[in-house]
């Protein structure tokens, strides 16, 4: 039994049995059951506070309620929970707490019936079904359910945060706010999963995470029917409707949907990154790109498709991922109504409508419309590959490139084209490879307005306009307009050729070169003249031959202004003004202007002939000439006379063949002045002078001074005769004899004399006829000095001295 040492406090306690209130308030008739509590309630109507705080002067209507905050200066927790410890400054917070561990939730609500453990909140919740709002801002006139969200508030319009951590020193506005921060110092999970046992910093993350075992999505969208798991989420996604932006930022005016995003770009201003990783030190500007790369060290990839098993590290990759299998594009271009499966993608491809770089490099200042380019492109000035293959272990800076890489090792080809059915390793190829089907050349140059299929051809063609050469060999000093020419000029250093054929074996230093190489087995040739239908192997063998249609000639020489078809032939004729011949070969120290030439001549040296006809069988040690060979077969002449319409096989033999209407003859020789229309006609004169006879027979060995009279004596032993008459089946062991004796058929005589007109069939009588007009007597006899005018005369008389 209670006992008391004054009769009114047995009376007070007495009234706690009986709810006995005898006290009332004359304003609001209130009622109580002891008189200071009605005096502390009549303060609330006379706004009187009578009890301050010595420290900061704040004022309190109750004195209880000044010893409570005190304990806020004094930090004084004097409520300590008995199962766990954790201390408290008022004994009703300690109530509160303790039934987390009994779980008890006393109050509940009426309509509903939701469970609260602390009366407060079941105040705070029963506005939610009423909508009371009773405290409103006196700045803004913004109103709230509840006393601590106006007071939180508040301080938006004071920047007032007077919680700060004892550790880092940040301040917050909010005490709960405090509490999670001073989590991510002490690494405290309080809060865990019923079902999987994780553990969580924040309740809140523990009912999101909940939900993800429940699937419960318990608000959608009015408009689209889209559900989500939280209610913040429904609000921002609202605005993608209603295309408010709210949050705008103060120094570029900006605006977003989202304050988070706000404060993720306000940090591109500041260059603040206060997110940090434990393990690397690496900082973040932003918490999801923290929690991205912490998973890198983990490994850790807990979100895995329901289709194709494939796992993930974040539950928005995983989103992204499946809208692979649905295909679900839901995200649109206001612009040009492009459909993009990612927001980022669609942010990415609006800038290009608006031009906006927001992201410049510190080093050289440009600038780019995406992060990840500006990642890419910083790696070039510190020279960072981190992306390594697990089978070469050669590094790239860009991940893209280590997978496209991989498939290398793997020959793997995902990407098909669904016209020709060809197979590419990386969609971007796949995307520039379909242009050549619907010719599209989106790219076009501002300086000549020439149009291209992919932007890296533009970039390497806007590098003609400007001479620009950034990339120079370590070696040699050589400079190159891009960076593939610098990697493959290299491997001349190294004598890397990473690239084999499959087929026979042999290497290449380049990929496009094993590629045309490879059409030389499949016999394959893609590309084909609109104008006359011949077929290629190569692009650019294609590419040249049109120009003969068009008679382009787009490479000039800057010495003389002749103008050529192909670069390669710009490039030999420089030679002739510089007089420079980089290639030279290991064995007879000879030197050439191109390589093709030292690799060619190489083959004299190794008897390799590595292209034959599939025809005959014959073999040879260049390309062009079993091409020229196999006109033979074809009878094919694509290049005619635009004089006598006359059909060449070869584009040598045209130019040749042009000399006889100009009687153009280009070479002299430096002894006697004679001139030639063919070179080889002058090498072969030359040897008159130094009775150089480089070819012998292997069978008499008779010596000669052309090849070709070599050939035509060898059949004197062979009594081969290859050329026969189609008249009379007279056979000729060499071809001009064959023409020659055609005339006596045709009675042509195209050789006649400029003075008296007398015609021959061929040219040597015509220059003995010439000696009767001019009387010149060359040849002379060596007995008794009498002179010829013609050298069968001549024979004639030394055979009567013989007799």
């Amino acid at each position: 039994m209670a006992r008391f040492s004054q009769k009114y406090y047995l009376n007070r306690h007495v009234r706690t049995h009986t709810n006995g209130k005898p006290y009332s308030c004359h304003i609001c008739n209130a009622h109580f059951s002891q008189i200071y509590n009605l005096n502390s309630h009549f303060r609330t109507h006379t706004n009187e506070k009578p009890f301050s705080c010595d420290t900061c002067g704040k004022e309190f209507f109750y004195k209880s309620h000044l010893k409570v905050h005190f304990r806020s200066h004094t930090n004084e927790k004097p409520f300590s929970c008995d199962t766990c410890g954790k201390k408290f400054s008022y004994k009703c917070h300690l109530k509160v707490h303790f039934r987390l561990h009994t779980n008890e939730k006393p109050f509940s609500c009426d309509i509903c019936g939701k469970k609260f453990s602390d009366k407060s909140h079941l105040k705070v919740h029963f506005r939610t079904h009423t909508n009371e709002k009773p405290f409103s801002c006196d700045i803004c006139g913004k109103a709230f359910s509840h006393k601590s969200d106006l007071t939180v508030h508040y301080r938006a319009h004071t920047g007032e945060k007077p919680f700060s951590c004892d550790i880092c020193g940040k301040a917050f506005s909010r005490n709960y706010e405090l509490n999670r921060h001073y989590r991510t110092h002490t690494n405290e999970k309080p809060y865990s999963c019923d079902e999987c046992k994780k553990k969580f910093s924040r309740k809140d993350e523990l009912n999101v995470h909940f939900i993800t075992h429940t699937n419960e999505k318990p608000y959608s969208c009015e408009k689209c029917n889209k559900r989500f798991t939280q209610k913040c989420n429904l609000i921002v996604h609202i605005r993608t409707h209603t295309n408010e932006k709210p949050f705008s930022c103060e120094i570029c005016n900006k605006q977003f949907s989202q304050k988070g995003t706000l404060n993720a770009h306000l940090r591109t201003h500041t260059k603040e990154k206060p997110y940090s990783c434990d393990m690397c030190n690496k900082q973040f500007s932003r918490k999801n790109e923290l929690n991205r790369h912490l998973l890198t060290h983990t490994k850790e990839k807990p979100y895995s498709c329901l289709i194709c098993n494939k796992q993930f590290s974040q539950k928005g990759s995983l989103n992204e991922h499946f809208r692979s299998h649905t295909n679900e594009k839901p995200y649109s271009c206001e612009v040009c109504c492009k459909k993009f499966s990612r927001k980022s993608n669609l942010n990415d491809h609006y800038r290009i409508h608006t031009n906006e770089k927001p992201y410049s490099c510190d080093v050289c200042n440009k600038q780019f419309s995406q992060k990840s380019t500006l990642n890419q492109h910083f790696r070039t000035h510190t020279n960072e590959k981190p992306y390594s293959c697990g089978t070469c272990g050669k590094e790239f800076a860009v991940k893209s490139h280590l997978k496209g890489h991989f498939r290398i090792h793997t020959k793997g080809k995902p990407f098909s084209c669904d016209i020709c059915g060809r197979k590419f390793s990386q969609k971007g190829n796949l995307k520039v490879h379909f242009r050549t089907h619907t010719n599209e050349k989106p790219f076009f140059c501002d300086t000549c307005g020439n149009q291209f299929a992919d932007k890296n051809s533009l970039k390497r063609h806007f590098l003609i306009h400007t001479k620009e050469k950034p990339f120079s060999c370590d070696v040699c000093g050589k400079e190159f307009s891009h960076n593939s020419d610098l990697r493959v000029h290299f491997r001349t250093h190294t004598n890397e050729k990473p690239f084999s054929c499959d087929t026979c074996g042999k290497e290449f230093s380049r990929k496009n070169s094993l590629s045309r190489h490879f059409r030389t087995h499949t016999n394959e040739k893609p590309f084909s003249c609109d104008t006359c239908g011949k077929a290629f192997s190569h692009k650019g063998d294609l590419t040249v031959h049109f120009r003969i249609h068009t008679n382009e000639k787009p490479y000039s020489c800057d010495v003389c202004n002749k103008e050529f078809s192909r670069k390669n032939s710009l490039t030999t004729h420089f030679y002739t003004h510089s007089n420079e011949k980089p290639y030279s070969c290991d064995v007879c120290r000879a030197q050439f202007t191109q390589k093709h030439q030292l690799i060619c001549h190489f083959r004299r040296h190794t008897n390799e002939k590595p292209f034959s006809c599939d025809t005959c069988g014959k073999e040879f040690s260049r390309k062009n000439n079993l091409d020229r060979h196999f006109r033979i077969h074809s009878n094919e002449k694509p290049y005619s006379c635009d004089t006598c319409g006359k059909k060449f096989s070869r584009t040598n033999d045209l130019k040749v063949h042009n000399r006889s209407h100009t009687n153009e003859k280009p070479f002299s020789c430096e002894t006697c002045g004679k001139k030639y229309a063919y070179k080889i006609q002058l090498t072969i004169h030359l040897r008159s002078h130094t009775n150089e006879k480089p070819f012998s027979c292997d069978t008499c060995g008779k010596k000669f001074s052309d090849k070709s009279h070599l050939k035509m004596h060898f059949r004197t032993h062979t009594n081969e005769k290859p050329f026969s008459c189609d008249i009379c089946g007279k056979a000729f062991s060499h071809k001009s004899g064959l023409t020659v004796h055609y005339r006596a058929h045709t009675g042509e005589k195209p050789f006649s004399c400029d003075i008296c007109g007398k015609a021959f069939s061929r040219k040597g009588p015509l220059n003995a006829h010439f000696r009767i007009h001019t009387n010149p007597k060359s040849f002379s006899c060596v007995v008794c000095n009498k002179q010829f005018s013609q050298k069968c005369n001549l024979y004639n008389h030394v055979h009567k001295h013989e007799n």
